[in-house]
């Protein structure tokens, strides 16, 4: 399918982000510190925003200073809210400390809750991530929310753990485990997968998650670049050299970018399922490198501030 013809035929429908919304508190290697809005799932939904792709967004903040500052960032982006957000008693945190080579190392203040969430209109696409999709008790709602909505739409779900919040054991990795199964793709750095599975190599872990049931795994290694295993193909690309100013953001900006480029080439949605398992080499390689672009943009600049589509 031409990707005009693929943007025409899912005009209408949109991408339904369900995940944390926090505040980074970024504490710079100079030891300045400034405040604003994030979290990997509002990072998500303001990037694809900002590339074009209508939003709705299932989160969870305050009514509180914070919450109006993540409240203000999503409605700059263009993110419709899918929820009423106000179901925690105060906006989660998160204290980034920036390294000199622009890593960031996070201490979370997390409360996370998902308010009741329409079935309709359907989404083309449903993305979860990160400590939403495994912290209670909002997670159970989120597996509760893809269950519903997988038969009408495509899961993506990228892993991005946390294990200064979580932990790494047996229970989160069941429930890592069970968002898997319920994915069509799933997208975990290297970190995550020595993380959760510290006994399996690389390629094992991914060929332990694609035995769950998503059609592809995407494996993402900071400047090293980034895979894409499914069973008909294994897809290599490099990252673009670019000058590091930090890293917040960049995997979930790969992420959404990812979603676009599948969208632009009709492969999403639940009626197309068997179409994303059968992509193949060459199209990978240009839904991985779109992806690389946009994560490049984010990392060259502070904070969570992914590329507008004219940007790429």
């Amino acid at each position: 399918m031409e990707p005009g013809a693929a943007q025409e035929e899912q005009d209408g429908r949109d991408v339904l982000v369900v995940g944390e919304s926090l505040v980074d508190v970024v504490r710079a290697a100079d030891g300045t510190t400034r405040e604003h809005a994030g979290g990997s799932a509002a990072n998500v939904a303001v990037a694809l925003a900002r590339l074009g792709r209508p939003v709705r967004f299932a989160t969870a903040y305050a009514a509180d200073d914070r919450g109006a500052l993540v409240d203000a960032h999503l409605r700059a982006a263009g993110v419709a809210l899918a929820t009423d957000p106000r179901t925690v008693p105060h906006t989660s945190t998160a204290l980034a400390t920036i390294g000199t080579d622009g890593a960031a190392t996070y201490t979370f203040d997390l409360a996370w809750e998902l308010g009741p969430v329409a079935d309709e209109p359907a989404p083309l696409v449903v993305h979860t991530c990160s400590l939403g999709a495994v912290v209670a008790p909002g997670a159970q709602d989120v597996v509760a929310l893809l269950r519903r909505l997988r038969d009408r739409a495509t899961v993506t779900y990228d892993v991005n753990a946390r294990p200064a919040v979580t932990g790494t054991g047996a229970q989160v990795v069941a429930q890592v485990e069970r968002v898997v199964a319920l994915a069509d793709l799933v997208k975990a750095s290297d970190e995550d997968l020595a993380a959760l599975w510290p006994d399996l190599e690389e390629a094992a872990a991914v060929a332990h998650l694609l035995a769950l049931g998503p059609a592809a795994v995407v494996v993402t290694r900071g400047g090293e670049g980034a895979g894409w295993t499914s069973e008909r193909c294994v897809v290599e690309v490099a990252s673009l050299p670019v000058e590091v100013a930090d890293t917040i953001g960049a995997g979930d900006t790969f992420g959404a970018a990812l979603v676009d480029a599948l969208w632009e080439r009709g492969r999403l949605g639940a009626e197309r399922r068997a179409e994303l398992r059968g992509i193949g080499e060459d199209e990978v390689a240009e839904v991985l490198e779109h992806a690389a672009r946009a994560a490049a943009v984010t990392v060259s600049r502070p904070g969570a501030d992914p590329p507008y589509r004219s940007e790429l």
